[in-house]
């Protein structure tokens, strides 16, 4: 999925700055949010490949079939490691993704691009939306999965080329940019749909947010704090891509 850049990721939230030991893996209850959120990332990896590879068809020219097809490699690239790790976690990788598939699926079945730019803003907005919501839960976790999830998630080559081309589009054809405006408010709206309910349908993940007597969890106010951050940085995308929002 594209994600936040390493500059947009570096300054820690209030999640990020919380430490679980590597302990905390020989509790059931704290490994199985862990194989949770380890499963759904690779997961979206595995569905941001089929995606971007897709959209490369509708590329309007070689060299962006050529960029689009790139960024397909790399998010294909993310899930070895990914995988290793759920190995190492005693499960089955693919069996532990399977519970991800329809959400994320239904996901972008709702968001589909009807042309080449709904793509390119659908590839750098909403999956960076996406990436937000697990970085923000990457917070709670020991810190070796921490760091993988925190990784995954940053190692972005080609938002540059996006920005670009979508500005140099807008540029050209102003009344582009109000309907891809409205275009990343669905993709805005769709993403925390999804999020609540990959959150909801999975206790783990709700009882690692919700923390313990051995570690901080979040308030109510933080949570809706989490959630305005989430909004925050998609209008900063928005923004670089020129789109009012």
């Amino acid at each position: 999925m594209t994600a936040p850049t390493p500059d947009e990721a570096a300054s820690p939230t209030p999640a990020a700055v919380l430490s679980v030991s590597d302990e905390a893996l020989a509790d059931d209850g704290y490994r199985a949010a862990v194989v949770d959120l380890v499963a759904a990332v690779a997961y979206g990896e595995i569905s941001a490949f089929e995606r971007l590879a897709e959209d490369a068809k509708l590329a309007p020219t070689l060299a962006d079939k050529v960029e689009l097809g790139s960024m397909a490699a790399a998010q294909l690239g993310h899930v070895t490691e990914l995988r290793e790790r759920l190995h190492a976690l005693g499960v089955d990788p693919f069996e532990a993704m399977e519970p991800f598939r329809e959400p994320i699926e239904s996901f972008h079945r709702h968001t589909a691009p009807s042309d080449w730019w709904e793509g390119l803003v659908k590839a750098y907005v909403g999956d960076g939306l996406a990436a937000d919501f697990y970085l923000e839960i990457a917070g709670f976790l020991d810190e070796s999965t921490g760091d993988l999830i925190t990784r995954t998630l940053t190692d972005v080559r080609h938002s540059e080329f996006v920005v670009g081309r979508v500005r140099a589009a807008i540029e050209a054809d102003p009344p582009l940019g109000g309907r891809l405006a409205l275009w990343g408010r669905r993709l805005m709206g769709e993403a925390l749909s999804q999020a609540q309910r990959v959150a909801a349908d999975r206790e783990a993940l709700i009882a690692l947010v919700a923390g313990g007597v051995d570690r901080p969890g979040l308030d109510l106010a933080e949570v809706g704090r989490v959630f305005t951050r989430l909004t925050e940085r998609h209008n900063e995308r928005m923004g670089r891509l020129g789109l009012a929002f």
